[in-house]
């Protein structure tokens, strides 16, 4: 993750780390929590969505989604940010950035954030995109939703962007069925007991027989969060026809910061 700060005389303070809410594809306004004195500001947090997505628009970037977890996350620290008075990613007793989007069940391989306190959504969005590190996390085309949040404070407007590349929460069976379709072009038949696979999947070394005692000729084990594409290796191994059977396996990630969403798989080869 980034850190980028930088004050500014005109009334305006902006963080950036390289780290309103949808109904029926609409925004609805935050419940403003009873006694808070932050009130929240969806039209300004539309605004500011509307504008990042009108920025990457005109540079052919990809469109952001909106992501009501971000926006959670974004929400709660925004409100704490009018509370606690000069603008942080991270005072102390909260949970990072990644723990917080994770905790309101946003799912990711990548996330970053700008914070800001300004006069109006508008001009916060003129500065961000004005300062390095803010425009490349706005600018990011790897990152795919967005959460926006801004409270009214003290006569100014807090503003939380989350950004992320968001992955989808699939169980062990959609992995394998997911890699399976991506083996079956390559001619290899895919078979459809998972257990020696998934056992193989567990372990970083070693063989394990399948129901019928067979040992594979190779052995792929790998975790990524993209399953749009197979390792080249086993590109590799698919397509030199000394193979005709592959088991596919998935299990937990290994050594896997549990706040970023990825997947582990195994497969072997016969």
């Amino acid at each position: 993750m980034r850190f980028f700060l930088r004050g500014l005389a005109s009334g305006f303070v902006l963080l950036a780390m390289a780290a309103p809410q949808y109904a029926n594809g609409q925004m609805q306004p935050y419940p403003d929590r009873q006694g808070d004195e932050s009130p929240s500001r969806p039209d300004a947090a539309e605004q500011l969505f509307a504008l990042a997505n009108q920025a990457r628009a005109d540079l052919r970037l990809g469109r952001l989604a909106w992501d009501p977890a971000l926006a959670e996350a974004a929400l709660a620290h925004c409100r704490l940010m009018a509370r606690k008075g000069p603008i942080a990613h991270q005072y102390q007793g909260e949970p990072d950035l990644s723990d917080r989007a994770a905790q309101a069940g946003a799912h990711f391989s990548l996330i970053e954030e700008n914070v800001a306190v300004g006069p109006t959504a508008a001009a916060i969005h003129d500065e961000w995109m004005h300062s390095p590190g803010h425009r490349d996390n706005l600018l990011n085309a790897q990152v795919n939703r967005l959460g926006v949040a801004v409270v009214f404070s003290h006569g100014v407007l807090y503003a939380v962007e989350d950004f992320s590349e968001a992955v989808l929460p699939l169980k062990a069976n959609q992995v394998e069925a997911q890699v399976a379709s991506l083996i079956r072009p390559s001619g290899v038949s895919v078979l459809d007991e998972v257990a020696a696979a998934r056992a193989a999947c567990r372990t970083s070394s070693g063989l394990p027989r399948d129901p019928h005692g067979r040992e594979p000729r190779f052995v792929m084990r790998w975790q990524s969060a993209d399953l749009k594409r197979l390792p080249q290796v086993l590109v590799q191994k698919l397509g030199s026809g000394q193979y005709h059977e592959a088991a596919v396996g998935g299990c937990p990630a290994q050594n896997q910061n549990s706040a970023f969403t990825a997947y582990r798989v195994a497969v072997l080869l016969y």
